[in-house]
């Protein structure tokens, strides 16, 4: 049995990216969400405002991104 080349396929002719580009998108998104949750309880912790927010926007931002790719799954 052989494989007919002109019928082929591939990822790239679909313009579908790779699953582990999927996958790293989603870390990044992962892990931006956990720094910001790390910077907002640093920043309560040493009384630091801006730290608090800045944590709190970066941990926004990460659950946005993952929502966005869950909803596109």
């Amino acid at each position: 049995m052989s494989i007919d080349r002109d019928r082929v396929r591939t990822q790239e002719d679909e313009n579908e990216p790779a699953p582990i580009d999927k996958i790293e998108e989603r870390v990044q998104a992962e892990m931006k969400r956990i720094e910001g949750s790390a910077q907002e309880r640093a920043g309560q912790g040493m009384q630091d405002e801006d730290l608090e927010i800045e944590g709190r926007k970066l941990k926004e931002e990460g659950e946005k991104e993952l929502k966005k790719q869950q909803s596109d799954q």
